[in-house]
Protein backbone atom coordinates (compact mmCIF):
# COMPACT_ATOMS: atom_id res chain seq x y z
CA UNK A 1 0.00 0.00 0.00
CA UNK A 2 2.51 2.47 0.92
CA UNK A 3 4.69 1.79 -2.47
CA UNK A 4 1.10 2.65 -4.16
CA UNK A 5 0.93 5.73 -2.51
CA UNK A 6 4.63 6.83 -3.01
CA UNK A 7 4.28 6.31 -6.67
CA UNK A 8 1.00 7.89 -6.90
CA UNK A 9 2.77 10.86 -5.03
CA UNK A 10 5.78 10.59 -7.12
CA UNK A 11 3.35 10.90 -10.67
CA UNK A 12 1.43 14.06 -9.42
CA UNK A 13 5.08 15.62 -8.49
CA UNK A 14 6.27 15.06 -11.73
CA UNK A 15 3.10 16.11 -13.32
CA UNK A 16 2.72 19.39 -11.52
CA UNK A 17 7.05 19.80 -12.41
CA UNK A 18 6.25 18.82 -16.63
CA UNK A 19 3.44 21.11 -16.46
CA UNK A 20 5.47 23.98 -15.03
CA UNK A 21 8.23 22.96 -17.31
CA UNK A 22 5.89 23.49 -20.25
CA UNK A 23 4.78 26.88 -18.61
CA UNK A 24 8.21 28.33 -18.68
CA UNK A 25 9.02 26.98 -22.13
CA UNK A 26 6.02 29.09 -23.92
CA UNK A 27 6.96 32.51 -24.51
CA UNK A 28 4.14 34.62 -23.40
CA UNK A 29 2.52 37.02 -26.17
CA UNK A 30 3.77 41.08 -25.64
CA UNK A 31 1.45 43.97 -26.42
CA UNK A 32 1.81 47.71 -27.62
CA UNK A 33 -0.63 50.01 -28.03
CA UNK A 34 0.03 51.88 -30.92
CA UNK A 35 -3.14 53.92 -31.69
CA UNK A 36 -2.92 54.52 -35.52
CA UNK A 37 -6.54 52.67 -35.79
CA UNK A 38 -8.08 52.18 -39.08
CA UNK A 39 -11.14 50.55 -38.11
CA UNK A 40 -13.11 51.08 -41.56
CA UNK A 41 -10.11 50.08 -43.71
CA UNK A 42 -10.52 47.11 -45.71
CA UNK A 43 -7.15 46.38 -44.52
CA UNK A 44 -7.77 44.35 -41.19
CA UNK A 45 -3.81 44.57 -39.97
CA UNK A 46 -0.60 43.03 -40.90
CA UNK A 47 2.36 40.48 -40.60
CA UNK A 48 5.84 41.00 -39.78
CA UNK A 49 8.19 37.79 -39.92
CA UNK A 50 11.38 38.05 -38.09
CA UNK A 51 14.15 36.06 -39.55
CA UNK A 52 16.21 35.41 -36.19
CA UNK A 53 20.31 35.49 -36.98
CA UNK A 54 21.10 32.09 -38.34
CA UNK A 55 21.39 29.12 -36.29
CA UNK A 56 19.50 31.09 -33.60
CA UNK A 57 16.11 29.18 -34.31
CA UNK A 58 14.39 32.61 -33.30
CA UNK A 59 12.35 33.35 -36.30
CA UNK A 60 8.87 35.06 -34.96
CA UNK A 61 6.16 36.71 -35.87
CA UNK A 62 3.96 39.44 -34.94
CA UNK A 63 1.17 41.23 -36.05
CA UNK A 64 -0.21 44.63 -36.07
CA UNK A 65 -4.46 45.04 -35.80
CA UNK A 66 -5.85 47.83 -37.09
CA UNK A 67 -9.05 48.07 -35.68
CA UNK A 68 -7.58 47.61 -32.08
CA UNK A 69 -4.55 49.94 -32.85
CA UNK A 70 -2.68 47.23 -30.83
CA UNK A 71 0.75 45.42 -31.58
CA UNK A 72 1.20 41.76 -30.92
CA UNK A 73 5.27 40.68 -30.55
CA UNK A 74 6.13 36.92 -30.93
CA UNK A 75 2.42 35.69 -30.87
CA UNK A 76 3.14 32.26 -32.58
CA UNK A 77 4.28 30.75 -29.14
CA UNK A 78 1.65 31.35 -27.70
CA UNK A 79 -1.27 30.69 -30.18
CA UNK A 80 0.78 26.83 -30.71
CA UNK A 81 2.15 26.19 -27.26
CA UNK A 82 2.63 22.73 -28.73
CA UNK A 83 5.07 22.64 -31.09
CA UNK A 84 8.88 21.96 -30.79
CA UNK A 85 11.38 24.96 -31.39
CA UNK A 86 8.79 27.00 -32.16
CA UNK A 87 8.37 28.57 -36.18
CA UNK A 88 12.09 27.55 -36.52
CA UNK A 89 15.59 29.12 -37.66
CA UNK A 90 15.43 31.98 -40.35
CA UNK A 91 12.66 33.26 -41.38
CA UNK A 92 12.49 34.60 -45.18
CA UNK A 93 9.34 34.92 -46.60
CA UNK A 94 5.49 35.52 -45.49
CA UNK A 95 2.34 35.84 -47.74
CA UNK A 96 -1.08 35.53 -47.59
CA UNK A 97 -3.11 33.15 -49.72
CA UNK A 98 -6.94 32.43 -49.33
CA UNK A 99 -7.51 31.96 -45.29
CA UNK A 100 -3.78 30.67 -45.18
CA UNK A 101 -1.10 32.36 -43.77
CA UNK A 102 2.91 30.98 -45.45
CA UNK A 103 5.96 31.62 -43.34
CA UNK A 104 9.07 30.22 -45.19
CA UNK A 105 11.56 28.81 -42.73
CA UNK A 106 14.71 29.06 -45.00
CA UNK A 107 17.17 27.21 -42.70
CA UNK A 108 14.91 24.59 -41.08
CA UNK A 109 14.07 23.73 -44.55
CA UNK A 110 10.22 23.97 -44.18
CA UNK A 111 7.33 26.13 -45.09
CA UNK A 112 4.46 26.58 -42.17
CA UNK A 113 0.93 27.26 -42.46
CA UNK A 114 -1.16 29.04 -40.43
CA UNK A 115 -4.71 29.92 -40.33
CA UNK A 116 -4.00 33.71 -41.41
CA UNK A 117 -7.42 34.67 -39.42
CA UNK A 118 -5.99 33.09 -35.64
CA UNK A 119 -2.34 32.48 -35.88
CA UNK A 120 -3.16 28.81 -35.15
CA UNK A 121 -0.75 26.35 -36.89
CA UNK A 122 -2.42 24.00 -39.30
CA UNK A 123 0.73 22.27 -41.02
CA UNK A 124 4.30 22.20 -42.80
CA UNK A 125 5.73 21.23 -45.99
CA UNK A 126 9.24 20.62 -46.19
CA UNK A 127 11.27 21.96 -48.85
CA UNK A 128 15.16 21.89 -48.98
CA UNK A 129 16.73 25.55 -48.37
CA UNK A 130 13.72 27.25 -49.17
CA UNK A 131 13.44 30.94 -50.50
CA UNK A 132 10.61 32.59 -51.27
CA UNK A 133 7.01 32.14 -51.93
CA UNK A 134 4.12 32.96 -54.38
CA UNK A 135 0.67 31.56 -55.49
CA UNK A 136 -1.14 31.08 -58.93
CA UNK A 137 -4.61 29.44 -59.60
CA UNK A 138 -4.70 27.21 -56.11
CA UNK A 139 -0.96 26.83 -56.10
CA UNK A 140 2.02 28.16 -53.45
CA UNK A 141 5.05 28.08 -55.03
CA UNK A 142 8.52 27.91 -53.31
CA UNK A 143 12.13 28.50 -54.80
CA UNK A 144 14.51 26.40 -53.64
CA UNK A 145 18.29 26.06 -53.01
CA UNK A 146 18.07 22.77 -53.11
CA UNK A 147 21.37 22.13 -51.68
CA UNK A 148 22.54 22.41 -48.12
CA UNK A 149 23.25 26.08 -46.26
CA UNK A 150 26.82 25.88 -47.67
CA UNK A 151 29.39 28.34 -50.10
CA UNK A 152 29.55 25.81 -52.47
CA UNK A 153 31.31 26.18 -56.37
CA UNK A 154 29.55 22.19 -56.96
CA UNK A 155 26.32 23.35 -55.50
CA UNK A 156 23.60 22.37 -57.45
CA UNK A 157 21.34 23.87 -59.44
CA UNK A 158 17.58 25.52 -57.67
CA UNK A 159 14.31 24.31 -58.08
CA UNK A 160 10.63 25.83 -57.91
CA UNK A 161 8.02 23.21 -55.78
CA UNK A 162 4.73 23.53 -56.62
CA UNK A 163 2.59 22.95 -53.72
CA UNK A 164 -1.33 22.16 -53.40
CA UNK A 165 -2.41 24.96 -50.81
CA UNK A 166 -5.77 22.57 -49.77
CA UNK A 167 -3.74 19.20 -49.40
CA UNK A 168 -0.14 20.90 -48.52
CA UNK A 169 1.24 17.94 -50.75
CA UNK A 170 3.87 18.98 -53.08
CA UNK A 171 2.35 18.54 -56.70
CA UNK A 172 5.43 18.81 -59.02
CA UNK A 173 8.80 20.46 -59.27
CA UNK A 174 11.18 22.14 -62.00
CA UNK A 175 14.66 22.80 -61.96
CA UNK A 176 15.97 26.74 -62.72
CA UNK A 177 19.15 27.90 -62.27
CA UNK A 178 21.72 28.86 -58.99
CA UNK A 179 20.14 29.75 -55.69
CA UNK A 180 16.88 30.95 -56.85
CA UNK A 181 15.02 33.76 -55.02
CA UNK A 182 12.55 35.93 -55.76
CA UNK A 183 9.57 35.12 -58.55
CA UNK A 184 6.58 36.89 -60.08
CA UNK A 185 3.62 35.33 -62.76
CA UNK A 186 2.70 36.82 -65.44
CA UNK A 187 0.31 35.22 -68.14
CA UNK A 188 0.73 31.85 -67.29
CA UNK A 189 4.40 32.42 -67.52
CA UNK A 190 7.01 32.36 -63.97
CA UNK A 191 9.88 34.46 -63.92
CA UNK A 192 12.77 33.35 -61.75
CA UNK A 193 15.88 35.68 -60.22
CA UNK A 194 18.89 33.33 -59.85
CA UNK A 195 21.84 34.49 -57.79
CA UNK A 196 24.38 31.63 -58.17
CA UNK A 197 25.62 33.13 -54.18
CA UNK A 198 26.56 30.21 -53.43
CA UNK A 199 29.05 29.98 -56.02
CA UNK A 200 30.94 33.54 -55.62
CA UNK A 201 32.75 34.42 -57.32
CA UNK A 202 31.13 33.14 -60.56
CA UNK A 203 27.61 33.72 -59.80
CA UNK A 204 24.57 33.20 -61.92
CA UNK A 205 23.38 36.10 -63.90
CA UNK A 206 19.85 34.98 -65.60
CA UNK A 207 16.24 35.07 -64.87
CA UNK A 208 14.92 31.33 -65.67
CA UNK A 209 11.30 31.58 -67.94
CA UNK A 210 8.92 29.00 -66.36
CA UNK A 211 5.58 27.93 -68.59
CA UNK A 212 3.00 26.97 -65.94
CA UNK A 213 0.64 24.96 -67.70
CA UNK A 214 4.05 22.19 -68.31
CA UNK A 215 5.62 23.73 -65.34
CA UNK A 216 9.08 23.34 -67.26
CA UNK A 217 11.48 26.25 -67.59
CA UNK A 218 11.81 27.50 -70.96
CA UNK A 219 14.36 30.12 -71.17
CA UNK A 220 16.67 31.98 -69.33
CA UNK A 221 17.24 35.54 -69.85
CA UNK A 222 20.57 36.72 -68.82
CA UNK A 223 20.25 40.47 -66.65
CA UNK A 224 22.89 41.06 -63.80
CA UNK A 225 24.93 39.11 -61.68
CA UNK A 226 23.95 37.73 -58.36
CA UNK A 227 20.11 38.61 -58.33
CA UNK A 228 17.61 38.80 -55.62
CA UNK A 229 14.44 40.84 -56.23
CA UNK A 230 11.95 40.32 -58.79
CA UNK A 231 8.52 42.06 -58.56
CA UNK A 232 5.81 43.19 -60.67
CA UNK A 233 4.27 46.37 -61.11
CA UNK A 234 0.89 47.37 -62.02
CA UNK A 235 1.71 47.40 -65.65
CA UNK A 236 3.02 43.80 -65.55
CA UNK A 237 6.62 45.08 -65.99
CA UNK A 238 9.38 43.26 -64.09
CA UNK A 239 11.88 45.43 -61.68
CA UNK A 240 15.13 42.96 -60.98
CA UNK A 241 17.51 43.37 -58.71
CA UNK A 242 21.40 42.66 -59.22
CA UNK A 243 23.50 42.69 -55.52
CA UNK A 244 27.03 42.83 -58.01
CA UNK A 245 30.11 41.11 -56.33
CA UNK A 246 30.38 43.68 -53.50
CA UNK A 247 33.53 44.83 -54.62
CA UNK A 248 33.96 45.76 -58.34
CA UNK A 249 30.86 45.53 -59.84
CA UNK A 250 27.93 47.50 -57.65
CA UNK A 251 24.38 46.33 -57.28
CA UNK A 252 21.81 47.99 -60.25
CA UNK A 253 18.57 47.90 -61.33
CA UNK A 254 16.81 46.60 -64.06
CA UNK A 255 13.35 46.98 -66.08
CA UNK A 256 11.69 44.25 -68.17
CA UNK A 257 9.28 43.96 -70.23
CA UNK A 258 7.66 42.23 -73.68
CA UNK A 259 8.27 44.68 -76.58
CA UNK A 260 5.68 45.83 -78.99
CA UNK A 261 5.44 43.29 -81.79
CA UNK A 262 7.49 40.04 -79.04
CA UNK A 263 6.04 37.79 -76.59
CA UNK A 264 9.00 37.12 -74.49
CA UNK A 265 10.65 39.48 -71.86
CA UNK A 266 12.88 41.56 -72.64
CA UNK A 267 15.91 43.42 -70.61
CA UNK A 268 14.59 47.12 -72.17
CA UNK A 269 16.08 49.68 -68.69
CA UNK A 270 19.25 49.55 -66.47
CA UNK A 271 19.21 52.09 -63.60
CA UNK A 272 21.96 53.22 -62.56
CA UNK A 273 20.94 52.96 -58.71
CA UNK A 274 21.72 50.57 -55.63
CA UNK A 275 18.55 48.55 -55.25
CA UNK A 276 18.20 45.83 -51.89
CA UNK A 277 14.30 46.25 -51.74
CA UNK A 278 11.04 47.64 -52.82
CA UNK A 279 7.43 48.46 -53.00
CA UNK A 280 5.12 49.73 -55.00
CA UNK A 281 2.06 52.23 -54.64
CA UNK A 282 0.38 53.50 -57.54
CA UNK A 283 2.70 54.63 -60.09
CA UNK A 284 5.80 54.65 -57.33
CA UNK A 285 8.03 52.49 -56.51
CA UNK A 286 9.86 52.96 -53.15
CA UNK A 287 12.96 51.68 -52.59
CA UNK A 288 16.07 51.10 -50.33
CA UNK A 289 19.66 50.39 -50.63
CA UNK A 290 22.09 48.86 -47.50
CA UNK A 291 24.91 48.10 -50.08
CA UNK A 292 27.80 46.22 -48.78
CA UNK A 293 31.44 46.89 -49.94
CA UNK A 294 34.09 44.11 -49.14
CA UNK A 295 36.42 46.60 -49.87
CA UNK A 296 35.45 49.21 -47.75
CA UNK A 297 34.26 47.08 -45.32
CA UNK A 298 31.31 49.27 -45.17
CA UNK A 299 27.49 49.63 -46.17
CA UNK A 300 25.91 52.62 -48.31
CA UNK A 301 22.61 53.25 -47.29
CA UNK A 302 20.08 55.16 -49.61
CA UNK A 303 16.19 55.76 -50.09
CA UNK A 304 14.64 56.48 -53.32
CA UNK A 305 11.56 56.75 -55.26
CA UNK A 306 11.35 55.79 -58.96
CA UNK A 307 8.12 56.53 -60.90
CA UNK A 308 7.73 53.48 -62.90
CA UNK A 309 6.05 55.32 -66.23
CA UNK A 310 9.14 56.93 -66.46
CA UNK A 311 11.78 55.02 -64.67
CA UNK A 312 13.30 58.04 -63.34
CA UNK A 313 14.31 59.07 -59.73
CA UNK A 314 11.79 61.86 -58.47
CA UNK A 315 12.78 61.84 -55.17
CA UNK A 316 16.23 60.48 -53.60
CA UNK A 317 14.77 59.91 -49.92
CA UNK A 318 11.06 59.47 -49.09
CA UNK A 319 11.97 59.81 -45.31
CA UNK A 320 11.57 63.41 -45.43
CA UNK A 321 12.21 64.20 -41.54
CA UNK A 322 15.30 63.08 -40.61
CA UNK A 323 14.36 59.66 -39.12
CA UNK A 324 16.45 57.98 -41.15
CA UNK A 325 19.41 59.24 -39.34
CA UNK A 326 17.81 56.57 -36.38
CA UNK A 327 17.91 53.45 -39.08
CA UNK A 328 21.01 51.62 -38.48
CA UNK A 329 20.27 49.08 -41.19
CA UNK A 330 16.77 48.91 -43.45
CA UNK A 331 15.76 45.37 -44.04
CA UNK A 332 12.31 45.22 -45.33
CA UNK A 333 10.02 47.77 -47.04
CA UNK A 334 6.58 47.22 -47.59
CA UNK A 335 3.33 50.40 -48.32
CA UNK A 336 0.13 50.18 -47.32
CA UNK A 337 -2.36 49.49 -50.50
CA UNK A 338 -4.84 51.95 -49.27
CA UNK A 339 -3.47 54.97 -47.13
CA UNK A 340 0.19 54.93 -49.08
CA UNK A 341 1.66 54.63 -45.50
CA UNK A 342 5.13 53.24 -45.74
CA UNK A 343 6.61 50.94 -43.32
CA UNK A 344 10.58 50.17 -43.24
CA UNK A 345 11.92 48.02 -40.89
CA UNK A 346 15.73 48.00 -39.42
CA UNK A 347 17.92 44.86 -38.39
CA UNK A 348 19.82 47.15 -35.93
CA UNK A 349 23.09 44.87 -35.28
CA UNK A 350 21.26 41.44 -36.34
CA UNK A 351 21.54 39.49 -33.03
CA UNK A 352 18.92 41.71 -30.69
CA UNK A 353 15.69 43.54 -31.20
CA UNK A 354 14.80 45.60 -34.32
CA UNK A 355 12.51 48.50 -35.16
CA UNK A 356 9.49 48.81 -37.13
CA UNK A 357 8.73 52.38 -38.67
CA UNK A 358 5.70 53.84 -40.34
CA UNK A 359 5.76 56.93 -42.10
CA UNK A 360 3.31 58.71 -43.51
CA UNK A 361 3.30 59.22 -47.77
CA UNK A 362 4.89 62.51 -47.15
CA UNK A 363 7.65 61.04 -45.16
CA UNK A 364 7.12 61.96 -41.88
CA UNK A 365 7.50 59.38 -38.91
CA UNK A 366 3.79 58.22 -37.71
CA UNK A 367 5.54 55.95 -34.93
CA UNK A 368 7.71 53.04 -34.65
CA UNK A 369 8.03 49.81 -32.36
CA UNK A 370 10.00 47.36 -31.29
CA UNK A 371 9.95 43.70 -33.09
CA UNK A 372 11.79 40.95 -32.79
CA UNK A 373 15.17 39.93 -34.03
CA UNK A 374 15.53 40.92 -38.15
CA UNK A 375 12.36 42.21 -38.91
CA UNK A 376 12.25 41.75 -42.71
CA UNK A 377 9.22 40.69 -44.48
CA UNK A 378 5.58 41.84 -44.16
CA UNK A 379 1.98 40.60 -45.66
CA UNK A 380 -1.46 42.86 -45.46
CA UNK A 381 -4.63 40.72 -44.02
CA UNK A 382 -7.46 42.01 -45.86
CA UNK A 383 -10.89 41.50 -44.03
Amino acid sequence: MKTLQFFLYFLLLLMVATSCREDQLVVPTEYEIIGDENPDSEIRGFYLVNEGNMGSNKCTLDFYDYRTGLYSRNFYAEKNPNVIKELGDVGNDIGIYGSKLYVVVNCSHKVEILDARSGLRLGQVDIPNCRYVRFHRGNAYVSSYVGPVLIDPDAPKGAVYEVDTASFAIKRKVSVGYQPEEMEIIDDYMYVANSGGYRAPDYDNTVSVIQMVDFKQVQQIPVGINLHRLKKDRYNKLWVTSRGDYQYRPSRLYVMQKKLGYNQMVVTDTIPVACSNMAFFGDYMYYYATEWNNYTASNAISYGVIDIRTKEIIFDNFITDGTEKEITIPYGIAVHPETGDIFVTDAKNYVSSGTLYCFSPDGHKKWSVRTGDIPAHITFLTK
